[in-house]
């Protein structure tokens, strides 16, 4: 039932803030296309998680179909810095497994706080999510999309002056009616 919830409102936060603010300018087409992944992962303890990580970068290496996959981790990480060692490991694996160039991470937490910034900065917002979550994404896929976006350099910058202007209290309603449901 949690595992359910959580990739409910995932599902959700993808749809009602990556893509409909444009945070991910790549999001609409794949939602749209239902390509898509969100896999739940019930693990708290780190060699397990990394263990569901591996095995999904497996499930994608059969599944060409499907562009990206979302992990949500639904059994622990909730502490920002153990989900942060988590990455970290990730990453890690995933050079030793052969996957270096193959596919690529991106983090998103419900603490999110990018490094060096203040935590109520609004633009830690911009990778905040409902619950902890890996992002798995296709090299090859995110290649051939940044080459068809005419200013991909700027996504990131474009992304955290649209946090701040609309500031947190904006965000914290966003995620508060996702997390009701």
């Amino acid at each position: 039932m949690k595992e359910h919830i959580a990739l409910s409102q995932t599902r959700a936060w993808v749809e009602r803030v990556i893509m409909k603010y444009n945070l991910c300018p790549f999001a609409r087409r794949e939602v749209e296309a239902d390509s898509i992944r969100y896999a739940g992962i019930d693990a708290a303890e780190l060699p397990r998680a990394l263990e569901a990580l591996f095995l999904e970068c497996q499930y994608l290496d059969g599944h060409p179909e499907v562009a990206t996959t979302l992990c949500v981790l639904t059994g622990g990480f909730s502490e920002f810095d153990h989900y942060l060692e988590l990455v970290e490991l990730a990453t890690s694996l995933l050079q030793m497994q052969g996957y270096d160039g193959v596919y690529q991470l991106a983090s998103f937490h419900p603490d999110y706080c990018f490094a060096g910034e203040p935590e109520d900065d609004p633009a830690n917002f911009t990778n905040r999510s409902p619950w902890p979550t890996i992002h798995l994404i296709r090299e090859e896929s995110m290649a051939r999309a940044l080459a068809e976006y005419e200013d991909p350099e700027g996504i990131p910058e474009r992304n955290v002056a649209f946090a701040r202007k609309r500031g947190s209290e904006f965000f914290l309603s966003l995620l508060a009616g996702i997390k009701k449901q």
